[in-house]
């Protein structure tokens, strides 16, 4: 008998087997895609990007450590060390380093007793640099703390400690103003200079600004090899040498420059001296100054709104950047104006009664009871005010402003250092621009005695003292040696500036001048005392509020016969020139000079 097959179980197994076969297929397949993928980001990696990842390997093995360029010296005229260099450690920190950076901050603020927020701050102030980048986080740290990091290097690998170098004010308080100070670059100035790098510090004023990128000068790098915990192992990779900065020698005379700023100790003002010959600046001081110390490390907020809201605004140098009424040592102007264009006779003669009608108004002398008749020699002796208002209506405003002008009032100097202000001297035509109405014959009375719309500045009075020391020759002030230029001849026949110096003799010798006399050496010079504010009636400048009682002036040289050194003294609300500013001038000269009998 034949047996009997059942279709439908056979059917079944066959459809079993068919679905096995395709999902075997379907498995073949996304192994083989999978593998597919595999290969190709294997040979990606390994062939399209070798060069990357061999890279991040290398630098996992080798690590930059930049070598600091010690920054130039900067000496006075005899070698002397004005500005040097201390080693400090850094605390720097590559971001990029850091798996948790806020842990980070964390570890660090419990090392070196800071807030967590004062180094997110020092952070958020390099945000504009790469992350690869490393950052200043903390200086100034001592050992103990330098330990505690090194230690932690396998922990946190993102810190590294850098030896750098402090700069050191050596006369702080004295020289402030000239060398200048240090201060962080911006985000900004990092990109428009290359050569800065993490932590490096560059010039906000002073010489310090002046010749800040030769100052620097290069750093350079150590390539070395660390293990996986960041330890140094072996030689250097490769080595390339920092190249130090250039060193700067200043026309300063550091003990006339300490003596200068002990005399106005206590005191608002400025004191300038400079070498009529050639414009060489031996001191300049203004009071009261600051400690440029400050700003060697990273200045908090607080600290920098201490300084510049401290009374008497230090960070300005008065000396060449506040400018003033320069009341009658003017009138040294005013006499070569009025000689120069034959408009002064020596010999006439003025009566002063202490008070004059000019105008419909009463102008006064600053002596109430008067000097009497005086000729010219007689009135700048005297500095009499009734004499030079008079003769200043003669000279005429548009002779007054040439002349000071081209005795180097109302124009910059030309020295050095940033941020010199212009002053002013004013005529006709600046009135029409600036004001919008005419110049008024009034005006000229009170200009012809330093008052009025009449600004100078220290340092220009002092240009203008030395072309009346040197024969007529215009000085451009200059701080760095080597860096002087001829003075320029400007224009005066012998006769009105030897007068004019023969005169000035006068007033030490016999005149307001007499506190500056000093049996050292023979001195020339002239008193003036400047009105802060308009008086209806005379008074004492004693018996003001003290920031309205008058400024202080006196501007000397010395010696008379072959003049070496031109001092001007400029004392804010300090009342007579005669009392406050000469007797300051004579202890100027007699140091120096006594100190040059000596060599």
């Amino acid at each position: 008998m034949m047996s009997l097959q059942n279709p439908t179980r056979e059917h079944s197994s066959d459809w079993v087997l068919l679905n096995m076969a395709v999902r075997l297929k379907w498995l073949c397949g996304v192994l083989g895609l999978c593998l597919a993928v595999v290969v190709g980001a294997y040979w990606y990696y390994q062939v399209v990007r070798a060069d990357h990842y061999e890279q991040l390997a290398e630098n996992n093995r080798l690590r930059v450590l930049r070598l600091d360029a010690p920054r130039g010296l900067i000496y006075d005229r005899s070698g002397r060390i004005l500005v040097e260099n201390t080693p400090t450690f850094r605390l720097m920190i590559d971001r990029s380093r850091s798996a948790d950076l806020g842990a980070s901050l964390a570890f660090a603020a419990g090392i070196l007793g800071h807030e967590e927020r004062e180094l997110r701050a020092a952070l958020e102030s390099h945000r504009g640099v790469a992350r690869e980048v490393p950052v200043l986080l903390a200086e100034d740290l001592d050992l103990t703390q330098v330990a505690r990091f090194e230690v932690s290097v396998p922990e946190h690998p993102e810190f590294e400690i850098a030896t750098s170098r402090r700069r050191l004010y050596r006369h702080s308080f004295q020289t402030a103003h000239v060398v200048g100070h240090l201060g962080e670059p911006t985000p900004a100035e990092h990109d428009r200079d290359g050569s800065l790098a993490a932590g490096d510090l560059v010039g906000r004023s002073g010489v310090e600004l002046l010749r800040d990128r030769l100052l620097r000068g290069d750093h350079g790098e150590r390539i070395v090899v660390v293990d996986s915990r960041g330890r140094l192992m072996g030689e250097d990779v490769r080595r390339t040498d920092a190249e130090p900065g250039e060193s700067v020698t200043l026309t300063i005379d550091l003990e006339l420059q300490q003596l200068a700023e002990n005399l106005l100790a206590d005191k608002v003002g400025a004191i300038v001296a400079l070498d009529p010959r050639d414009g060489a600046i031996r001191a300049m001081v203004s009071s009261p100054s600051f400690d440029p110390n400050s700003f060697g490390g990273r200045l908090s907020q607080q600290d920098w709104d201490r300084i510049v809201d401290a009374p008497g605004k230090p960070l300005q140098n008065r000396a060449i950047q506040n400018t003033y009424p320069p009341g009658s040592v003017f009138k040294i102007a005013m006499v070569v104006a009025g000689l120069a264009e034959g408009l002064l006779r020596p010999e006439e003669r003025i009566y002063c009664g202490g008070a004059t009608s000019l105008y419909n108004r009463r102008w006064r002398c600053w002596q109430s009871r008067g000097h009497g008749l005086v000729n010219l020699r007689e009135a700048l002796q005297h500095s009499c005010d009734i004499y030079f208002y008079r003769q200043g209506l003669k000279i005429g405003i548009e002779t007054i402003a040439a002349y000071a002008r081209r005795l180097g009032l109302g124009n910059r100097t030309g020295v050095e250092l940033p941020g010199e202000s212009e002053g002013l001297v004013p005529d006709p035509e600046w009135s029409r621009n600036r004001r919008g109405y005419p110049w008024y014959p009034g005006e000229t009375v009170s200009v012809a005695i330093g008052q009025g719309p009449l600004l100078t500045s220290p340092l220009q009075v002092a240009v203008m003292t030395a072309a009346v020391a040197n024969g007529g020759l215009r000085v451009r002030p200059y701080l760095i040696e080597g860096g002087g230029e001829p003075p320029a001849p400007i224009g005066l026949d012998a006769e009105v500036v030897s007068f004019v110096a023969e005169a000035l003799a006068n007033v030490v010798e016999n005149g307001t001048g007499r506190s500056a006399r000093t049996p050292v050496v023979a001195v020339a010079g002239k008193t003036g005392t400047a009105q802060v504010v308009a008086q209806a009636t005379w008074i004492r400048s004693e018996d003001l509020p003290p920031d309205q009682a008058d400024h202080a002036w006196f501007t000397s040289y010395a010696p008379v016969e072959a003049p070496e050194l031109v001092v001007v003294v400029f004392v804010e609300n300090g009342g007579r020139g005669s009392e406050a500013a000469a007797p300051l001038a004579r202890e100027m000269h007699e140091g120096y000079f006594s100190a040059a009998a000596k060599t």
